[in-house]
């Protein structure tokens, strides 16, 4: 008898809360060399968001199970399986449709977890703890005292960024919208955290002592994106992963010519596409300790099940959170 098991689906692009829905589907049976997760945790991201929305990069075939990450327990393993066992944490890179109960993978897809690592923070491991460490290890070399600017610091990424830094003997200048949010960043090890009034830039410079700033993060773009340009070192570099301010960037020809600064962009899932095994596992070699230990944490605001989608989308949606909102199974 097949296994019968709960996922949120969406069968069209649309208004998340509206088109998202819970549905039952059976579960197939599993290979000698496959493994059934149960889900534990997976939180709702801002691609998520895109993805039912419909204006992600990726589009999977409709219906489509929603959640682009998570992390589980195996539960069965097929008779091949021995480098996983029954009980063990995971989470896969490859998986996307992790609003479910449960679902079938390929062993060797998955990466272990230790069993003392909080599923809730292993849930969000995938995404932004990877985005935030390979923007400070790719772009420039950062050296101990250096500053990184970024908006949007108060984002799960922007999150990660500082306490990362932190750890690196790297200083930070965080860009939020509401002041209430200071002393909560400055409690997770951010050196200055500023509203982002215009003009910043000569802010920044104040504040840092005309430090040296090579490395801009941005998550927002417009005059936000242009401050930090302005702000930053001669032959310093503005990464743009994301825009939630759904404005471009418009820089001067002077950024260019006269402090000769580079312009690049970054997306965890080309990263993953283009990156060997092994520097894949090398990541997550540094970053799982930091999460087991709570070094490196995301703050959660609320968990709903996955029968209450469209109060835990609507939530998802406010701007105004204080952490992660994430499904939580069973």
């Amino acid at each position: 008898m097949k296994k019968v098991i709960k996922v949120i689906c969406h069968h069209e692009y649309g208004v998340p809360e509206e088109v998202a829905r819970v549905e039952s589907r059976e579960l197939p049976a599993i290979a000698a060399d496959q493994v059934l997760v149960e889900m534990k945790a997976s939180p709702i991201n801002p691609a998520d968001i895109n993805r039912l929305e419909g204006k992600y990069p990726i589009r999977s075939p409709l219906p489509a199970i929603a959640g682009n990450e998570g992390a589980g327990i195996i539960a069965q393993t097929g008779g091949a399986v021995s480098n996983l066992r029954v009980g063990q944490p995971v989470f896969s890179l490859d998986w996307v449709g992790n609003w479910c109960e449960a679902y079938v993978a390929d062993a060797n897809s998955l990466i272990p977890l230790p069993d003392d690592m909080p599923l809730e923070q292993a849930a969000m491991l995938s995404v932004n703890p990877p985005t935030a460490w390979r923007m400070l290890e790719t772009f420039v070399d950062l050296h101990p005292g250096d500053w990184v600017i970024q908006n949007a610091a108060n984002s799960g990424v922007g999150r990660a960024v500082i306490q990362i830094a932190r750890l690196r003997g790297l200083k930070t200048v965080n860009i939020v919208r509401r002041k209430d949010l200071i002393p909560e960043l400055e409690a997770e090890g951010a050196d200055v955290v500023i509203t982002d009034e215009i003009p910043l830039s000569k802010q920044i410079r104040d504040l840092t002592g005309n430090g040296t700033a090579p490395l801009g993060l941005n998550a927002v773009g417009g005059e936000s994106a242009r401050e930090i340009a302005k702000s930053l070192s001669d032959h310093g570099t503005l990464v743009t992963y994301g825009a939630m301010g759904l404005q471009p960037l418009q820089m001067s020809n002077s950024l260019l010519i006269f402090k000769d600064l580079c312009f690049r962009g970054f997306w965890i899932n080309a990263w993953y596409k283009r990156a060997e095994v092994s520097e894949i596992r090398e990541m997550f070699d540094h970053l799982i300790p930091l999460l087991t230990s709570g070094t490196l944490k995301v703050p959660i605001e609320k968990t709903y099940p996955l029968t209450n989608v469209k109060d835990a989308l609507i939530h998802a949606c406010q701007s105004s959170r204080t952490g992660k909102i994430l499904f939580v199974m069973n």
